[in-house]
């Protein structure tokens, strides 16, 4: 009996991971939709701003709580953007922004069914979380579309475009709807992020970067809860700092954050890579995050309030008035491509942080309130101030994306951005403590207009500092 051949089967090659995730990336979809989430993301950010006043009266809110009718979104923002970045690259970035868009869809109706001040607060957190999933995802996903160069320097402008048309048009559309029910602004702001949800589904390609261990749910704990106690001993600040409840609360928010950076430096799968930490430019990108949060969105997220006490406006016209600022920041997010080549991210972060420091300072005298309302002379000092200031935020919003990006390894892309606008969150929901805190003190709404002059002052010098070697 003859012995056949032993037939040798060999298993097809394995497809590479970019073809197991789905079609090939299609750059223009993918910079449209998230775009477009990105920009309902910060509709519902700033949408709170121009109604703080009714939404108080609705809730019966004491002074002294009215900063969390505002810090609930930035406080989800803060706390989630870092574990948000790390589960995108780890199981899909695509997967997450879809849990993020259907995520803002149910908290933003749950805000508009809530009835206390404790209520709306949580929501607001649980918007932040989603929308943390949202912008976590989003850059992951545009560098995964544009390859590095010119594309993807044009890709970030843009988005950082809808970054500011999303935070001109949140308080125009709370404004005009609120004078029907505020109830309705959340319910427009869900319905627009699950039609963005929906688009992509059928339009995102799914991309990841995955790493060896689990997600580390331990540092994401202990950084929510080093936040929480920071921002809560910062609200209640304002009625006594030497107070023993802000002082637990002070030392329990520095020992969490001890405990986070040694849980950070074991994990197998960190949140951060502290070792960062050496790099000068993941430096400067956190450090812009972070004054930007506390020097210009702090201030600017109770302006609409301070004009409407000062100059006697409504909430429609405070925030047509805060489109001043606004409208020119998409201007200039959009123009500030044109500097591409001429001027590095970090020469545009540091102008535009002094450009608000020099805009600002105009508006000293003008939020004290005027017996008789607004006169010519206020006008001609504070319009100029708000579209030079918008001028500085539009350098800031395109510049901060790229900073975020460049800083980290193109395959920690969503931990660098993750870590950025933690950074920029956690700043201003710490900013607009202060700012109510400072306000309400004897060094009134001038004092708040003056320390945040000099908070972006000394991010300006700190960033033309931190030059890589």
């Amino acid at each position: 009996m003859t012995q056949q051949p032993v037939r040798t089967v060999t298993a097809p090659a394995r497809p590479p991971a970019r073809a197991r995730l789905g079609p090939p990336h299609r750059p223009g979809a993918t910079l449209a939709v998230t775009s477009a989430a990105t920009a309902v993301a910060l509709m519902n950010y700033t949408a709170p701003m121009p109604t703080l006043p009714a939404l108080s009266a609705a809730f019966a809110t004491p002074p002294a709580a009215q900063a969390w009718l505002l810090n609930g979104a930035p406080l989800g923002l803060a706390v989630l953007l870092l574990v948000a970045g790390s589960l995108a690259d780890d199981f899909g970035r695509r997967r997450l922004f879809l849990i993020g868009t259907f995520g803002l869809g149910v908290t933003s109706a749950l805000g508009a069914l809530t009835t206390s001040t404790v209520g709306f607060t949580l929501a607001r957190a649980g918007q932040g979380a989603a929308s943390a999933a949202i912008l976590a995802s989003s850059l992951g996903l545009l560098v995964a579309a544009y390859p590095v160069g010119h594309a993807r320097i044009k890709a970030m402008g843009v988005w950082g475009a809808f970054v500011s048309a999303g935070i001109a048009l949140g308080p125009l559309l709370s404004s005009s709807l609120g004078t029907l029910d505020w109830r309705l602004t959340y319910v427009a702001l869900g319905l627009g992020a699950l039609v963005a949800g929906a688009f992509a589904f059928r339009s995102l390609t799914e991309s990841r970067a995955p790493r060896a261990g689990r997600p580390d749910l331990a540092g994401a704990a202990l950084l929510g809860l080093s936040m929480t106690a920071l921002l809560t001993a910062l609200t209640l600040g304002r009625d006594g700092w030497l107070r023993a409840p802000v002082g637990l609360l002070l030392l329990a928010a520095l020992a969490l954050a001890t405990v986070f950076a040694v849980v950070e430096r074991r994990a197998a799968a960190p949140l951060i890579d502290l070792s960062l930490l050496r790099s000068r430019a993941f430096l400067v990108a956190t450090a812009g995050g972070l004054f930007t949060g506390l020097s210009v969105i702090g201030l600017f997220s109770y302006l609409p309030t301070l004009l409407q006490h000062a100059l006697s406006l409504s909430a429609l016209d405070s925030a047509w008035l805060f489109l001043l600022w606004s409208g020119t920041s998409v201007v200039a997010a959009l123009q500030s491509r044109r500097l591409t080549g001429r001027i590095t991210a970090r020469h545009q972060m540091a102008a535009g942080l002094g450009l608000h420091a020099v805009a600002v300072l105009p508006m000293v005298g003008i939020l004290t309130g005027a017996p008789g309302g607004a006169h010519a002379s206020v006008w001609l000092r504070l319009v100029p101030a708000l579209v030079v200031a918008g001028a500085g935020s539009g350098l800031i919003n395109a510049a901060l994306p790229r900073l975020a990006v460049e800083s980290v390894p193109p395959e920690r892309a969503a931990m660098g951005s993750g870590a950025n606008n933690t950074a920029r969150y956690l700043g201003s929901s710490a900013g607009v403590a202060v700012m109510i805190a400072v306000t309400t003190s004897p060094a009134g709404a001038d004092g708040a207009v003056l320390l945040s002059a000099a908070l972006a002052l000394v991010a300006t010098v700190g960033i033309l500092f931190l030059r890589e070697r």
